[in-house]
């Protein structure tokens, strides 16, 4: 960099750091850039993925039940 010599070691220490920061956001600016531009018909869910996961939640539903119910119990 021109001019950087001049530059105290604090001084280099917070330009590189802003510097870093900055290309990270580039970054991130970049890919959800290119995320946005994906066309969203493209992207459907697995269906075994799905079953699986609908039958996770109809399972765990009447347990939060059961765990609400004691946890209540537990305070009085």
């Amino acid at each position: 960099m021109v001019g950087s010599s001049h530059l105290s070691s604090y001084d280099m220490t917070l330009l590189s750091g802003f510097l870093a920061v900055i290309s990270v956001n580039l970054v991130i600016a970049f890919y959800i850039l290119m995320a946005m531009k994906e066309p969203s018909d493209k992207h459907e869910p697995d269906p075994k993925f799905l079953a699986d996961a609908q039958a996770s939640v109809r399972q765990s539903r009447p347990n939060e039940a059961e765990d609400s119910s004691s946890a209540r119990e537990k305070e009085e």
